[in-house]
This record gives structure tokens, C-alpha cells and sequence, in this order.
């Protein structure tokens, strides 16, 4: 597969899926949303990619990254393929009109394209056992604390209270409201929930969403986030329906930025993990 073949299957994918959102099918989005728990450090686009090559995928990566960790590509085995960034550094014309490279420390690097790499799942792979990632089933158990660490150390202030009013969470700009003595499992997916409302939607951008677009992307993080750490979500697939509103590129951006803010906390807690093994060791 070239770069054309599987920007065009991304491209289709997309909008089947939003053919099915518009028609009031969400089962669709549902299992790109369990690739992205799976896969949090590849875009959305390319989770789609994974999923439609490899429906059966539970952890990819790239030949020499396997080697890496003790495991080889079996032989015979196709790659799955999926799209990198081609990134170039920014260059400007001296005072003679020559252009040449800035100095190191004021570099940048823009995006010129996207080339086919290849990934394989586990499944391809043979050698050292890889541990299980997923550490929790049906419990959040210390995320819950790491969580409330991550929440904090965005100056986000925490609290939990007696009554909201009927509401199990509320995200206030700078602060995060959650009901206590829920059950651990529901108190982690609603600080998720608000902590998303937090990263996304306290900018510009609010104004260009609805509520109801708002809450579906919130719940979106926290259905990723959930699956991630080994919780089921009580979620059900017809609740994003929601996020189609008849604007292809709108669906593309907001899928795009559930993905990174669901990424962006579920690396944070594998880093915090990491740190805490460090310091017990």
C-alpha cells in the first residue's frame, strides 16, 4: 500500500463513518474508539487504518521497536500500514538573500507530507512475553490518586462534595466539582469526564460547539480512558451519534482532539505508574 492507497482508505473510512452517524449508527465509531484506548499514541486516522487491516490488533509496533523488546516479526508476516509525518526544518534567507538554516536553538520543524510505515500486531510477533498492560479490571484502583494528581497539577482545583444538584460531576473553569462516595469505578470515569471538559472545551473553541457536541466529546475521552486502564464503560454506542452534525471536517477535527486529550491523560498515568516502580525499586 502507497501513501495515496491509504490516505483514500482514511479518507473513506471517515466518511462511512459519518454516513453511519448521520443514519443513526454509532457501533462504527464505538470500535475506533476501543482502538484508540489500545493504540493512544497513533492519531485517530491511523487507528482507523489499524482497524480496518487488522480488526484483531491488540498492541503494534514497528520492527525494529519489537526487536527492542525481545520479540521478532514472524516470517511471511504482512506489515499493517499506516501514515508518518515527513517533518523538514524551517529555513530562512540570510541578509545576502541566500537561504540557509537558522541556528539550532531557533528551529522549527513544519509538516511537508505523510509517508507509509509499517506496523505489526503482537500476534505477528515471537520472543519475549510482553507483560499485560492492563494492571485493573473493573476497578480503577490507584489511577484514581494519579488522577487526582494529573487533575492538580494543571492548576485545576479538585473538589468533592455531599450534592451537585443531581449531577455526578461539574467542570467550572479552573476547578472540577465531583460527587463523593460514588463507587470507584463511576467516581473515575466522571473526574475523566470533567477533566475533558477542562482540556477541551475552556477555550475559543466552546463557542463553536454545542452543548450537547460538548458532552459527547467529554464522554468519548472518558469511554478511552476507562477502556485503557481494563474498565468496561457504561456507555452506550447510540450516545455518539451526537458528534455528526452534517460537517465532515468538524467530525475529522473533533475525533482528532478527543484522541489527543484521551492520549495525553493516559500517557500521563503511564508515566506516573513508570515513576512510582522507579521509586519502589
Amino acid at each position: 500500500m502507497n501513501r495515496d492507497d491509504a490516505l483514500k482508505m482514511s479518507d473513506q473510512a471517515l466518511q462511512e463513518l459519518a454516513n453511519a452517524l448521520q443514519q443513526g449508527k454509532s457501533e462504527e465509531l464505538l470500535t475506533y474508539l476501543d482502538f484508540c484506548s489500545k493504540f493512544h499514541r497513533y492519531s485517530f486516522g491511523n487507528c482507523m487504518l489499524i482497524a480496518l487491516q487488522f480488526p484483531a490488533a491488540k498492541m503494534v509496533a514497528g520492527f525494529s521497536r519489537w526487536k527492542e523488546l525481545g520479540r521478532f516479526v514472524k516470517k511471511g508476516e504482512k506489515g499493517i500500514a499506516i501514515l508518518a509525518p515527513i517533518l523538514s526544518r524551517a529555513k530562512q534567507k540570510d541578509k545576502d538573500g541566500n537561504e540557509g538554516e537558522e541556528p539550532e536553538d531557533r528551529k522549527a520543524r513544519y509538516l511537508r507530507g505523510f509517508r507509509v510505515v509499517h506496523v505489526f500486531d503482537v500476534s505477528q510477533t515471537e520472543g519475549a512475553e510482553i507483560p499485560d498492560l492492563n494492571q485493573v479490571e473493573g476497578d480503577p484502583g490507584d489511577n484514581i490518586e494519579r488522577l487526582e494528581r494529573l487533575v492538580e497539577s494543571k492548576g485545576i482545583v479538585l473538589h468533592y462534595e455531599p450534592d451537585l444538584d443531581g449531577a455526578f460531576g461539574m467542570s467550572k473553569g479552573g476547578s472540577i466539582s465531583v460527587l463523593e462516595n460514588m463507587p470507584k469505578a463511576q467516581t473515575f470515569a466522571v473526574l475523566v469526564h470533567e477533566f475533558a471538559h477542562e482540556l477541551l472545551h475552556r477555550g475559543d473553541r466552546r463557542s463553536e460547539t454545542t452543548k450537547t457536541m460538548r458532552e459527547t466529546e467529554a464522554e468519548a475521552v472518558a469511554y478511552i480512558v476507562c477502556r485503557a486502564v481494563g474498565m468496561p464503560s457504561n456507555s452506550s454506542s447510540a450516545d455518539y451519534i451526537q458528534l455528526w452534525n452534517g460537517d465532515l471536517p468538524m467530525l475529522a477535527q473533533s475525533l482528532e482532539l478527543i484522541r489527543d486529550v484521551a492520549a495525553n491523560i493516559i500517557t500521563e498515568l503511564e508515566t506516573s505508574v513508570s515513576e512510582e516502580v522507579a521509586d519502589a525499586a
